[in-house]
């Protein structure tokens, strides 16, 4: 079993150096980083080939398989990703501002990184490499604890991080994998108070409510998505279909992807036969209550249990409103604080929906899918917080950083 205070003990020591890492040093080995994965595509691909032979013993159902597998294109889009870390602006050793006070002290807010990072994941192998790469910007040691399902393709995306590590004379225990996916270890990881300064868990709603239960390292709480798309009575048709339709099926694996639709009940009746449509072209299967049922010809009753879960496959619950309030009042209870929209042509009702809804995300007239830190310019992100401390959204370089306070004196004692 591994003796995770070792690596925690390694973690804390390469903290050192990586604190006297210029950003040109650092985004030179991101550069680098990049290219390796690019030149080593086939040893990921075996490793993760490995996986997906595996994947139907670890009861992955076909839709999270898209999850894992990786390709040629992705891995040049995790390429992509780190390299785009490395064009964005380095946050350490910013001083965001400074000023005088009453007592002659000049005093300063400057970023800092937190330490030691731990992250516990599942499925996505590109979590890694996003992962790896912004804490290696901000200065911060990273250990990394993917799920069994996707193991070999972690295992072989940190060796070859390590290896341009030791290659540019950076220690390797900047960047460690955890090579026992046991849930004995993970817990273990999860009480590391005296190495990790903080934990971030990344998956399921099973993984995340786990490490807020168990954990003793502060944690910051990526989300799941139950998102939903309500569709106001001044929407426009066709785009609230084009919306519902890339929102739920062209991944609906991941958690940006949407769960639930309300309509408004003025326009129930030319909308739904319509979305039923066109969603039946992608086999999603529909659960929807009694006003909507009236409308579709294919849908089952949905339950209570329907309006809180996150199917993360084909399948779509919909619920027929009588009004925007009703609408947000349904988001506001049911919902994970991912990612909300909104489809209308009324000014005032986008911005009530924009004010009123609870979520990290709430967009007017476009997709869910966007909620991602690549897409927001972030280069990549280490997860989407759902939480309203120190972060919330798509979590970039910034968010993975602390302050201190620096305050200059001429001799100033206080009386």
């Amino acid at each position: 079993m591994t003796d995770i205070r070792i690596l925690g003990q390694q973690a804390k020591a390469s903290c050192q150096q990586l604190a006297l890492l210029s950003t040109q040093e650092k985004n030179q080995v991101l550069l680098k980083m990049a290219e390796a994965l690019k030149v080593n595509t086939d040893k990921i691909l075996q490793a993760n080939a490995l996986d997906l032979s595996q994947a139907d013993e670890h009861g992955i159902k076909e839709t999270m398989k898209d999850r894992l597998k990786l390709t040629k294109e992705r891995i040049i889009e995790m390429a992509n990703g780190i390299v785009q870390v490395a064009s964005l602006p380095d946050p350490i050793g910013e001083v965001e501002k400074m000023w005088v006070n009453a007592d002659g002290l000049t005093i300063g807010r400057k970023r800092v990184p937190l330490g030691v990072i731990g992250i516990i994941y599942e499925s996505r192998p590109n979590v890694t490499t996003d992962a790896a790469s912004l804490c290696f910007k901000t200065g911060n040691a990273v250990i990394l604890r993917g799920g069994k399902e996707a193991f070999h393709s972690n295992q072989a995306l940190v060796e070859i991080l390590q290896t341009v590590l030791k290659e540019n004379q950076i220690t390797p225990f900047s960047i460690q994998f955890v090579d026992d996916p046991s849930r004995e270890v993970a817990n273990q990881m999860m009480r590391l108070n005296e190495y990790l300064d903080v934990l971030i868990p990344r998956g399921g709603a099973g993984l995340i409510q786990s490490v807020k239960n168990n954990a003793t390292v502060p944690v910051i709480e990526t989300g799941t998505g139950n998102n939903h798309v309500y569709i106001d009575k001044d929407a426009q048709l066709e785009m609230a279909c084009n919306i519902v339709i890339n929102a739920k099926v062209q991944r609906p694996s991941v958690c940006n992807a949407i769960e639930t639709i309300l309509v408004h009940k003025d326009i129930a009746q030319s909308f739904l036969p319509l979305i039923e449509k066109q969603l039946q072209e992608h086999k999603v299967e529909l659960r929807a209550d009694q006003k909507a049922l009236a409308y579709l010809s294919t849908a089952t009753l949905a339950s209570e249990e329907d309006w809180y879960t996150e199917y993360l496959d084909y399948i779509l619950a919909i619920k027929v409103v009588d009004s925007l309030q009703e609408a947000i009042e349904h988001i506001n209870k049911y919902n994970t604080k991912h990612s909300e929209a909104i489809v209308t042509d009324n000014y005032f009702s986008s911005q009530k929906f924009l004010n009123e809804v609870d979520a990290a995300a709430v967009y007017v007239n476009a997709s869910t899918r966007f909620t991602d830190g690549f897409v927001f310019g972030f280069g990549a992100e280490i997860g989407i917080s759902t939480q309203k401390l120190h972060a919330r959204g798509p979590m970039g370089l910034p968010e993975l950083t602390s302050i201190k306070y620096i305050i200059y004196g001429e001799g100033q004692v206080r009386k």
